[in-house]
């Protein structure tokens, strides 16, 4: 049974990490009003989402040691202050690089708060009842990035680009002073030292990898490839030397992130299949508007609509699946589910400019449940085969292979259709005759990716409950 006051936090901290999604899936489809209302080219303003991801990128990985060293409500302050600062900011900016400062700042809260959600609920839910909690959870990271892009698109077709801001503000001051309320102390925090080395070494590591797959998810200029190739290779060096700092700090339980989760198999199977399909989920969001205006012929609006339905019964489906997860385990959700993911990107592979739409929202309503039947037990069976003391380090891993996983799926498959599009407006065809082989390559890339979650789907477990319970208390 969950203590009441357990209970509020894990509301509080779930109506938070609702807001930072939301905030954080309203800028894509903002970005073109804000380089004509600021006067900046297109690949300066792209930095708008670039900067958040970077700063992503290098926050997780810290939340790990941050959560074992502060309190739960010192994190929630802190958090939801520095989004709430950054909301601020960007809604007061009177030019780009203030807005950019704001974007920083917004991330930096919004870093945090996943990581603090997952082991919050990890420290206090039985195991018995964790997938059902864990369903919450999926139904915020999946309805927020279904409302974002919508909520967004109404408010700029009558407003400005402040409203965006304007309208979350509110909601974060509440969330906000509700914490500062309410908000009260879960877990054992201890005095972990704090490694600059391995801070400096993450930084390059996770950002260097994040910003490189930016650079060719944008808009693939030879500048910027050539760029995010360096970025690429100064990551992958600083990640090996962060990797082996790790390795000789966790002797004493001092490590930034502590790499000994990957020591249970079930975990690693998990987060694997985690970063894959969030390749294939953000990859797709990112390629499908673009295959539907300029393909298809659709409007923004039309698009977002298509997309909704899907999305929306995603993020309503995860309770349940946490019910189903906590009666029958992880494999009669975790199999079928990667397997509608993979045929739903399958299809996508064999659209064109005839498609109908019916069968668009067809195939992304499927490839919506299957995520929904997928997220919930990775989240609870990857977890919860970890000891105690290292739920925060696990969140964080989980947590940053996502952010790692979903810059990989928009680079990929945003790279493999501009090819395709520039070639054949070189030679002469239409925007959307040009870019049909390129979407259906994409989407293909992303199918066949997928295969690696379908076949490795049948060896995640579901952590038995007694031994869960002992590695809750640390035997």
């Amino acid at each position: 049974m969950i203590a009441p006051s357990d209970m509020r936090v894990i509301w509080l901290l779930l109506v938070a990490a609702f807001v930072a999604i939301l905030n954080e899936t309203t800028m894509g489809i903002a970005i073109p009003h804000l380089n004509d209302d600021l006067g900046i080219p297109p690949e300066l303003g792209q930095w708008l989402t670039s900067a958040f991801l970077l700063t992503m990128a290098v926050v997780i990985p810290t939340t790990g040691f941050l959560l074992q060293r502060f309190t739960t409500r010192q994190i929630f302050i802190a958090a939801m202050s520095a989004f709430t600062l950054g909301t601020l900011v960007c809604l007061l900016a009177p030019g780009f690089a203030v807005l950019l400062v704001g974007r920083v700042i917004q991330a930096a809260g919004t870093g945090i708060m996943m990581p603090l959600l997952m082991t919050t609920v990890m420290n206090v839910v039985p195991a018995h009842s964790r997938g059902r909690m864990m369903g919450r959870v999926g139904l915020v990271i999946s309805l927020a990035p279904a409302i974002g892009p919508t909520l967004a698109g109404a408010v700029l077709e009558t407003l400005n680009w402040r409203w965006l801001f304007a309208i979350v503000l509110p909601i974060a001051i509440i969330a906000l002073a509700m914490g500062v309320k309410w908000m009260t102390n879960l877990g054992e925090t201890k005095d972990a030292p704090i490694d600059v080395l391995s801070i400096v070494l993450s930084v390059f590591g996770f950002g260097g990898v994040v910003y490189g797959l930016s650079q060719f998810g944008g808009e693939a200029e030879s500048n910027g490839a050539t760029i995010g190739v360096i970025s690429l290779v100064v990551g992958a060096i600083s990640l090996v030397l962060f990797v082996w700092r790790q390795l000789l700090l966790q002797r004493k339980d001092d490590a930034l992130l502590d790499l000994r989760v990957f020591r249970s198999g079930n975990y690693t199977i998990a987060v694997i299949i985690m970063a894959v399909l969030s390749l294939a989920m953000f990859g797709t969001l990112t390629l499908l508007p673009q295959y539907l205006q300029n393909v298809a012929g659709l409007d923004a609006f039309q698009s977002g609509l298509i997309l909704l339905p899907g999305s929306v019964l995603m993020g309503l489906l995860g309770p349940l699946m946490g019910r189903v997860y906590d009666a029958v385990g992880t494999r009669p959700l975790l199999i079928p589910g990667t397997i509608m993911v993979s045929a739903a990107l399958f299809f996508y592979s064999t659209v064109g400019q005839s498609t109908e739409w019916w069968m668009l929202v067809i195939a992304q309503t499927m490839m919506s449940v299957g995520m929904a039947m997928s997220f919930t037990p990775l989240f609870s069976a990857s977890l919860g085969s970890l000891r105690r003391h290292l739920y925060s380090h696990g969140s964080a891993v989980l947590n940053t292979l996502q952010q790692v996983g979903g810059a990989a799926g928009v680079a990929v498959l945003t790279v493999t259709y501009s090819s395709f599009l520039h070639a054949g407006e070189h030679e002469g065809l239409s925007t959307a005759v040009a870019g049909a082989p390129g979407a259906r390559m994409a989407f293909l890339i992303a199918a066949i990716i997928s295969l690696g979650a379908v076949a490795l789907s049948a060896f995640v477990r579901k952590p038995a409950d007694d031994i869960d319970e002992a590695f809750r208390s640390g035997h």
